[in-house]
């Protein structure tokens, strides 16, 4: 028998897991979805099969996706675990075995599990496969059709992992680019970076060594450089054998980023130097010249995890922040500003225009002032020609996720197309798929696909056109 889940914030409200898989053949919409919407839309997050060991942290949870295939103007639904290693492991012996973030407190009964990740973070279809990511590991496949799993992918058997969760895709070639912090064992310096071309065959493979080994959770990509961003959110095992946080905020460190150029190796990486800070999600960054401009939405302090003291970190709230790096400046640092003042996360672009000086982007914004780390009230639109936001606030109560960008056709305008949202209705205590006009933001949703039941706060989603 299953035991209560403890009662931990990031088990309880919209937090908590789901714990069931289900199909809706036809979801019931309010509004009008538009007919040209033809694509399949897959969110991805944490949902805990049982009560955690030990201390819980909200990134340890097993991944579930949730599909949803919008066309006619209609939606089916559809939900299912990544059926892991670890998942399937604790599924036959009815409890959880192990600690992604602590393997010394792992249970011997989980010993002979896979150690194939967990497959929670994101997901995306590229090479005609559907990947969920985490950043532990290889990605892990799953049918984009029945969300069955099909197990770790190796491109082909020539890749070990690990691999981020925010891979990024070249809008004009296909390719993938990709890298792997703490490559060579858990809390190691060692990072991979990897590209795939645009049928999913590894063409290049290289590692090299951080200034110290950091939770590195998303990196910078533009048309001529790659961005590593080494912040110091520390892994360190010596803490983790003493009883301390496994992971833990360390200022002392200072943030290193290391700029490589995309015809080079990492043999050519220079390293620049600037103060703490922590970002886990890039909007977009593009070369200007010798200048690298990027926009990011940067915490003081890494949310979610301790000092190394184990007291709780000052994260501060989180802005859009543009990062000007000068290759023909010596001095070696980068020059920071806030492009906003609103608290924002989760920040998505037209991706047909990913890597280049694009017009705008789309964040999951907190329009009335305060926002939990994830439940943010609002959908915000920031034009980088005029600086101006646009936004939509949502009833109170509610809350959204991140917004991603679906343009109206292929070939239509930057920014001409649709956002879809997950919703948590808290009135209801359910959720929404809702869609909006992204020329028309403020208008509110012009269609919610409305769900019986909550999907859990989560983290990302991708979509695909439907065949």
């Amino acid at each position: 028998m299953t035991s209560p889940y403890p009662d931990h914030p990031q088990l309880r409200g919209n937090y908590a897991p789901l714990r069931m898989e289900c199909d809706i053949d036809d979801v019931i919409v309010r509004g009008e979805l538009p007919r040209d919407l033809d694509v399949t839309y897959y969110r991805n997050g944490p949902d805990p099969q049982f009560p955690p060991r030990g201390d819980h942290h909200w990134f340890a949870g097993d991944g579930m996706l949730h599909m949803f295939r919008i066309q006619d103007g209609r939606v089916r639904y559809r939900n299912r675990w990544a059926r892991t290693g670890k998942w399937k492991a604790e599924r036959r012996e009815g409890r959880s075995l192990i600690d992604p973030f602590n393997p010394v407190a792992d249970d011997p009964a989980g010993a002979d599990a896979e150690r194939d990740g967990l497959a929670n973070t994101n997901i995306v279809w590229h090479g005609g496969r559907l990947l969920a990511l985490e950043e532990g590991h290889a990605p892990f496949e799953m049918d984009p059709e029945t969300l069955d799993s099909i197990g770790a992918w190796r491109f082909g058997g020539d890749f070990e992992g690990p691999m981020t969760a925010h891979p990024k895709i070249d809008p004009g070639t296909g390719e993938m680019l990709f890298f792997g912090y703490m490559a060579s064992g858990m809390f190691s310096p060692h990072v991979g970076y990897q590209t795939v071309d645009a049928d999913g065959v590894l063409t290049r493979s290289e590692h090299f060594e951080a200034p110290f080994p950091s939770m590195m959770h998303d990196f910078i990509v533009t048309a001529e450089h790659v961005v590593f961003p080494v912040f110091p959110l520390t892994g360190d095992l010596e803490r983790a054998m003493a009883g301390d946080p496994p992971f833990a905020w360390e200022p002392d460190k200072g943030t290193r980023i290391g700029v490589m150029p995309r015809n080079g190796s990492v043999a050519d990486i220079r390293w620049f130097e600037t103060d703490p800070c922590y970002v886990y999600h890039s909007m977009n960054a593009y070369t200007d010249g010798n200048r690298i401009v990027a926009h990011v939405m940067q915490f003081d302090a890494a949310p979610l995890f301790p000092n190394v003291d184990g007291t709780p970190s000052e994260p501060g709230d989180p802005r859009l922040t543009e990062w000007v790096i000068d290759l023909a400046d010596n001095s070696n640092g980068i020059r920071r500003r806030f492009l906003d003042d609103v608290r924002g996360e989760f920040p998505r672009l037209d991706e047909r225009f990913a890597g280049t000086a694009c017009g705008q982007g789309f964040y999951a914004a907190s329009g009335n002032g305060d926002a939990d780390i994830v439940a943010f009230d609002a959908i915000a639109r920031h034009d980088f020609k005029t600086g101006r936001r646009t936004q939509y606030v949502l009833p109170d109560g509610d809350s959204t996720g991140e917004p991603v960008f679906v343009p109206r056709s292929p070939d239509a305008a930057e920014g001409d197309g649709y956002l879809l949202c997950m919703v948590h209705r808290a009135r209801e205590n359910r959720s929404d798929l809702a869609v909006f006009d992204a020329r028309t933001l403020a208008d509110g949703p012009i269609a919610c696909a409305e769900l019986p039941h909550r999907v859990p706060y989560g983290f990302h989603g991708n979509w695909k056109y439907n065949e």
